[in-house]
Parts: structure tokens; C-alpha cells; sequence
């Protein structure tokens, strides 16, 4: 399809489980003597990995205090507010919205452009005007996502409601024409022909070939080859899907949503917490959510476990019907297009293939996984030996038994550990940032550099535009980050493209200025006409062509300074750090996917390749050689020990068997699910056959039985966001942890090697999604054999066999 679908935040199990850290604290200058001899270490420490802008120093100071200092932020971001005489600069300096109107005025004039596309392609003949196809539909779609992205981002984060309805209004018109174009079997048409003749193949570029194959597969998938009364067929069916898939989601609930229990049952769990749960002498639990979760971890008593661990598992009736109509209507649509299964169609474009090569990289893994799995198990069955209240069966573990003795076994390591929360005092925000550009720096020549934004340039005053800085190509991409949590903001971290990497031809600057004559003087030059205000610069690894430059947002919620002390930053956990560092990975396969075509730029790669820079990320957020060049204490600016990271890091991975078996069976289930099995199932059914696959999966592959009665999978809801692809967090997992051992660990000090940046940087993430995953994975490890590189089951199988250990 013309507009490729934005890669929906991954939300990982860490981040299901994550809960905030509380009574944070702030940034005080050090007067004494400690504290300034610290200082003078941290500017000694700091050696750029190049010394090209003298400004570095200037930058990487003022990159802290604008996060650490809400006050040094005001006086920064006001410097060129007295710009434009009042004016507003527009959202991201899209020279259009100034205003709610100019939604309209953008989408209009974006529509317009579009049209002109259209009708040359449709009127193209010679092999010269053919050989324009690729690059003609890829700037189609980037108009198509210039909009729609920007327009679904601003909806859902601006606060003025008149602007929230414009960009819905501008979001809904553009993504209405663009279902027009995907089924517009003229431009189908020309994009095969041309693919087709060997003088206009061989032209292309190895993007022109990856862009032109990913259009070909979209088209397909949309159906636009089918006759008419199956292409209404296919419509009609994505539709039910879409409408069925988000009831789904939206109405995931237990069958029994309140246990009722005498208070003395729940002995062991908190009872300030469960007297809030009681009234008239009786407890009433919701079975789902924190407070049937705490209940499993600390009610001593094992038949109530077991009764909240059984509501807890059963899906309502009526969500597991929607479940089940869900699955069947994806099976017939994958069987109405020619596929044998929803798997096998979703995973032709994927890193994977097929649903064969998923399954044997989940029982490769599983088989790795399974001594690491086993031995925790034993280590809880050790637990339950001692318990006194384990009852007759002290060598089984029940499934309502595993969350209560690891909760136990982990308060004991975390004891022995001592990690009290003062790890926080050392990860201030604004010197983590600090710690994220000297990392960029050391590894890739690219840094964080504060910018001033210009009067309506973003959608809140807390909102901190960075350019990104290369030190050979000067000014490479845009990052507005909206990281402190304020009322109606969405608590779930993500990283959002509002515009890709892509060449502007002469062409397009011609285009622009005619237009640009025609709106009066709401752009300076054509080249700002070109790309509607935002960024652009020369890329001197193109022949200096002028590029549109990678816009970013990136989403976080932490807790905002207490007003009561403002000289105390935000300060993080250190799951809050890795967070930042994941997303700042995806920032980082944006920033440097700098391709000539939108459609293989940054993140816009295999579903299965994208989560690799983001989950290569984390591992840096804990290396003592990444650790030293930011984290220091608050008060004292002394270097944290980071023997305390190693301690809380090793704590942390302590049950990681389990939690890898628990993602290695919803892989499992997912594939299932996708099958074709659901085509057998009868319309309307009450939830038994969805239920019969999930029952049998956990048996046949879980060191814990699954009790008979449970229906979980009507609470997997990424079975609609992530449907047939559910195994790409472990996949990227596994190859991630391969390449930060054998690339950024190979020597002493490697997670801040120049060298192993570079290669990671020209091996993988300069690709984006315009070179096969494989060959990039392949390139990264230096693999000779050549088995990686072709990919195929036996490639998906090694990847199995290296396990996650990150």
C-alpha cells in the first residue's frame, strides 16, 4: 500500500510490569570541595571522539541543564521567541499550521500534489518515463505520510481540542484518498510493468528494487488483483476485522470481574492495602489488575491463590467470541488473497518468511532456554520445601504457586543485593541525556544538540527540540522530546516518525516554488517550500543532494521536579533509564536510516528487524564504560560505582528463564492462532476452540501445567496489534544479544569502540528497511558462511540456538 502503516509502540512485558518509582529527587550545585573536584573529573573525563565543532563542550552543558533545569529551559527556549513578531512558526515548523485552519490548507495542497503524481504515472509509456515509477510512488507515499503521521501524532497529544479536531479532520481526508489509491489498479499496473522490463529493472537502485518489491507485496495484499466481487469481499472482511480487533482489545475482561473473600484469607498482602478493599467485614478483590497481582505474590494461603489465579486466567465469554471471529475472518481473508494461512501471508515480507521458520526458531530457542528454565524452577521448589504452608505436594509447583515463591526467593536476592532507591540519585534526566549524546558521540560522530523552539513550534512548553550533529555531515535529523508526564498524556513510552529520511529532486524545488508563488510569502525559499518549513540539508554521502531530515518525537512520562525544591532534577530508575535508552534506539535507526526513499527509511524495515537498535539499546544503559561517562550523583557529582548497576542487573535477570518460556508459548499460541485451523471453527462460537489451542500449547510446552478452566487469551491483546508476529521481540532479543557480544563486547571497553560503531552504523542501521534484515545481521557479525545472509528456516533456527542472555 502507498502509505506503509507506522510501527505500533512495542509494549514489552518489562514495560507491562513496569511501575514507576516514587519520591524522586533533584539537582543541587555542590559547594564543597568533593563536589567541585568531581565536577573537574567529569570535564576531564568528557574526550570528544572528535574535535571538528568547537562548540561541543558549550553543548553538551547546556544539553543537561535544559532537562535538569526547568528554569534554564525557559531562558533557553525564549531566545528566539521575539522571531516571527508574534507570529507562530508553526507546529514543527510546518510553515501551514499556525493555526487549527491550516490542517485543512496543508491537506489540501498535499492532495493536490498527489493528484499530479497520479496522473503522470497513470500517463507514463516509454521506458524512460517507467523508470521514474519507483521513485514517483515512493514520493506519493511520503506525501500521503507528511500528513496522515503528523495528523495521528498532534490528535493525540495537543491539548487545544480546536487543533485535536483539525489534524482528525486533515488525518481522516488523506487516509480516505489514500484507500482510494490502494485500489487504484492503474498504478499497480505500471509498477509491474515496469518491474517487468529488464532496461528499466536494471536502473533502478538497490532502494528503487527494495521499494518497488514492498508496493508490489502491498498492492498484493490489498486484493487489488482479485476480481471485483472478491475485492469488495476483501474490504468488506479488513473492515470486520478492524472493528472486531479493536472491540478486542477495548473490552479485554475476566469472566468474574470480583472475588469476595473474608479478610483473613488474604493473610500476607498488605493490610492497610486490603482493609482499603474491605466493606462490611467482607474483601472485595478485582481479579484483574495490580490488585489480583499483588495478591499472587503475597497471600499465604494456596487454595485462595488458586481461586484468584483461576479468575484471573478466564476470559470473559463474550471477548473470547470476538476473539475467535477475529481469527476466522483473518484466516479467510488470507485464504480469499491465495494464501494458505493469515501467518503465511503476513510473514512473506517479514525477516521469518513463514510460519515454519517462526516455529523453528521458538523450539530452537526453547531448547536453549529450557536448562536455564528448569533451574529456577528447582530453586522455587526449594523455596516451597521450606515453607511450612506448602501443604502435601511440596515438589509440584502449582501455577497459582509460581508467582507467590518467586516473589519470595526475589526479596531475598534483592536483600542480599542491599539496593535501597539511591541508584536514582545518580540518573538526573538531564545527565543521562548528557550520557545518551556522549555515547552517540564516541561510537557514531553524532551528538544531542539543544535548539530553541520558535513561538508554536511545539504542543507544550515542556517539549525540548534537539538537533542531531554529525560531525562530517553537519545538521542529519530532528528529536522533539516530550518526556515529563502531565494530565491526559498517554504513560506509555514510544517513538514516533512525523517525517522520514528522502532525497528532494530539482524537480520537487521546481514544484515549490510554483506553489510557493501562489501562497504569497508563507515560505522564504523553495527549498523550504520543498519539505513545508521543516528541516533540510545537503547529504554529502548523496552528491550533496538536498534531504528532507528525520523528524522525531519521542514520548516519555516521567515525574516532573517538586516544586517545593527547584534546584532538584527529575531523577530515574533505572528501569526508567533503559526505557529512555530503548527508545532513544529507535531514535537512533531514524536518525541514521537516512535513505534517498521514504519507504526504507529509519524504522520502516521487516516488523521482525525493528526492535534491534532499540533492544541493542539497553545493553548500553548498564556497561561500566557507558556508565562512567554520565552517571553521577546529584549532590556530589561523584561517578556511581557501577558494581551497584551489575548487582541490581544480575537481580533483575535472576528468573529471565521463565519469563523467556512464558514469550516462547504466546510466540507458540500466535502461530497457531494464525493457522489455518480457524477456518474449521463455526461462526458465533462461545470461546472452546480458541481455548482447546491455548490449553494446548501451555501443555505441551510449560515446566507448569496450565489448570484445565483457564481461557487467558482473551486478555492477549497484542494478538491484534502484532497478529503472526508476536515472536519478533525474542527474535530481536536473540540477535541483539549476539551482536552486543560479538561486535561491542569482543575487548575491553568495546560498548564505547569507534570501530564497533562504525560498523554497526554502515552494516545495519544506515539501511533502514532498504537492505535485507539478514545480510544486515550478517554484515554486523561478519558471518562468511553465507547462511545467515540467505536467510530461510535454517538461518531462523541458529538465530534459536544463540538464546537471549541480555
Amino acid at each position: 500500500m502507498l502509505k506503509r502503516l507506522q510501527r505500533q509502540p512495542w509494549t514489552c512485558p518489562q514495560c507491562i510490569r513496569h511501575q514507576r518509582d516514587v519520591g524522586k529527587r533533584r539537582l543541587v550545585i555542590s559547594s564543597n570541595a568533593k563536589g567541585a573536584a568531581a565536577a573537574a573529573a567529569v570535564a576531564d573525563d568528557y574526550r570528544p571522539a572528535s574535535r571538528a565543532a568547537p562548540s561541543i563542550a558549550h553543548d553538551d552543558r547546556t544539553l543537561r541543564q535544559i532537562f535538569d533545569s526547568p528554569h534554564v529551559w525557559k531562558e533557553f527556549s525564549s531566545k528566539k521567541k521575539h522571531h516571527y513578531r508574534g507570529k507562530s512558526a508553526g507546529l514543527f515548523q510546518n510553515r501551514y499550521l499556525t493555526h487549527p485552519e491550516g490542517f485543512q490548507d496543508f491537506a489540501a495542497v498535499t492532495l493536490t500534489k498527489c493528484k499530479r503524481i497520479v496522473a503522470a504515472v497513470l500517463s507514463y509509456q516509454t521506458n524512460d518515463e517507467l523508470k521514474r515509477v519507483a521513485r514517483a510512488l515512493d514520493r506519493l507515499s511520503d506525501l500521503l505520510c507528511r500528513v496522515i503521521d503528523l495528523s495521528d501524532f498532534v490528535r493525540s497529544v495537543h491539548p487545544d481540542r480546536k487543533v485535536q479536531a483539525a489534524a482528525s479532520q486533515a488525518y481522516a481526508s488523506m487516509f480516505e484518498y489514500m484507500n482510494v489509491l490502494n485500489t487504484t489498479t492503474g498504478l499497480n499496473d505500471q509498477l509491474k510493468r515496469a518491474a517487468a522490463i529488464p532496461e528499466v529493472y536494471n536502473s533502478w537502485s538497490e532502494e528503487e528494487r527494495t521499494v518497488a518489491a514492498i508496493l508490489i507485496k502491498d498492492f498484493s495484499k490489498s486484493a487489488i488483483d482479485l476480481a471485483e466481487i472478491d475485492r469488495q469481499a476483501f474490504v468488506e472482511i479488513s473492515n470486520e476485522v478492524a472493528q472486531v480487533g479493536n472491540d478486542f482489545v477495548e473490552n479485554m475482561a475476566a469472566e468474574k470481574s470480583i472475588l469476595y473473600f473474608e479478610s483473613s484469607r488474604l493473610k500476607g498482602m498488605d493490610p492497610l492495602f486490603v482493609r482499603q478493599m474491605t466493606k462490611w467485614g467482607s474483601v472485595s478483590l478485582p481479579t484483574v489488575g495490580m490488585p489480583a497481582t499483588i495478591a499472587l505474590r503475597a497471600v499465604e494461603d494456596a487454595n485462595t491463590r488458586r481461586e484468584i489465579y483461576m479468575a484471573n486466567r478466564t476470559s470473559s465469554r463474550t471477548n473470547l467470541q470476538r476473539l475467535e471471529q477475529l481469527l476466522k475472518r483473518r484466516a479467510e481473508l488470507a485464504s480469499l488473497s491465495g494464501y494458505e494461512s493469515f501467518a503465511h501471508m503476513t510473514l512473506t515480507d517479514k525477516m521469518a518468511k513463514s510460519p515454519e521458520a517462526v516455529t523453528s526458531f521458538l523450539d530452537a530457542l526453547a531448547v536453549e532456554n529450557a536448562p536455564r528454565a528448569k533451574d529456577e524452577l528447582r530453586q522455587l521448589l526449594e523455596v516451597k520445601k521450606s515453607d511450612a504452608r506448602a501443604g502435601t505436594l511440596p515438589a509440584e509447583m502449582n501455577a497459582w504457586d509460581r508467582d507467590y515463591y518467586t516473589a519470595q526467593l526475589m526479596s531475598t536476592l534483592r536483600s542480599k543485593a542491599r539496593m535501597p532507591d539511591f541508584l536514582a540519585a545518580y540518573f538526573s534526566l538531564g545527565t543521562v541525556m548528557q550520557g545518551l549524546s556522549r555515547l552517540f558521540h564516541r561510537l557514531y560522530g553524532i551528538r544531542l544538540v539543544p535548539r530553541e523552539t520558535l513561538r508554536g513550534e511545539s504542543w507544550n512548553p515542556d517539549v525540548r527540540r534537539l538537533d542531531v550533529i554529525d560531525d562530517h555531515e553537519g545538521h542529519i535529523a530532528v528529536i522533539y522530546c516530550d518526556l515529563f508526564e502531565r494530565q491526559g498524556k498517554s504513560p506509555n513510552p514510544a517513538h514516533f516518525t512525523l517525517r522520514c529520511s528522502r532525497r528532494i529532486s530539482e524537480e520537487e524545488i521546481h514544484e515549490a516554488a510554483e506553489f510557493s508563488s501562489q501562497s504569497g510569502s508563507l515560505f522564504a525559499t523553495a527549498s523550504e517550500a520543498a519539505n513545508d518549513g521543516l528541516a533540510t540539508n545537503f547529504n554529502s554521502r548523496d552528491g550533496n543532494a538536498l534531504y528532507q531530515l528525520p523528524t522525531i518525537a519521542l514520548i516519555c512520562d516521567f515525574s516532573l521536579p517538586p516544586a517545593s525544591n527547584s534546584n532538584r532534577p527529575t531523577l530515574l530508575s533505572f528501569r526508567e533509564v533503559t526505557t529512555l535508552f530503548h527508545e532513544m534506539g529507535h531514535a537512533l535507526h531514524s536518525i541514521c536510516g537516512r535513505t534517498a526513499l521514504q519507504n526504507v527509511s529509519g524504522t520502516r524495515c521487516a516488523t521482525d528487524f525493528a526492535e534491534l537498535p532499540s533492544v541493542l539499546m539497553e545493553n548500553f544503559a548498564s556497561a561500566p564504560e557507558v556508565l562512567a561517562l554520565y552517571a553521577r550523583h546529584w549532590e556530589t557529582d561523584a561517578p556511581l560505582d557501577p558494581s551497584r548497576i551489575q548487582e541490581r542487573v544480575e537481580v533483575d535477570r535472576r528468573m529471565q528463564g521463565a519469563e523467556i518460556e512464558s514469550q516462547v508459548l504466546l510466540g507458540m499460541l500466535d502461530q497457531e492462532y494464525h493457522s489455518r485451523s480457524p477456518l474449521t471453527w463455526a461462526d458465533g462460537g462461545d470461546g472452546r476452540e480458541s481455548t482447546k489451542v491455548y490449553q494446548s500449547v501451555w501443555n505441551k510446552y510449560s515446566l507448569v501445567p496450565e489448570p484445565a478452566g483457564t481461557s487467558w487469551q482473551g486478555f492477549f491483546g497484542h494478538l491484534f496489534g502484532y497478529g503472526a508476529t508476536y515472536y519478533s521481540y525474542l527474535f530481536d532479543r536473540a540477535i541483539a544479544g549476539k551482536i552486543w557480544r560479538d561486535v561491542f563486547q569482543r575487548a575491553p571497553g568495546g560498548a564505547t569502540d569507534p570501530a564497533a560503531g562504525q560498523l554497526f552504523r554502515e552494516e545495519v542501521l544506515r539501511h533502514g528497511g532498504g537492505r535485507d534484515g539478514w545480510r544486515c545481521v550478517a554484515g554486523a557479525l561478519g558471518d562468511r558462511s553465507g547462511r545467515l545472509a540467505e536467510g530461510e528456516k535454517g538461518a531462523m533456527e541458529e538465530v534459536g540456538k544463540w538464546g537471549v542472555h541480555s
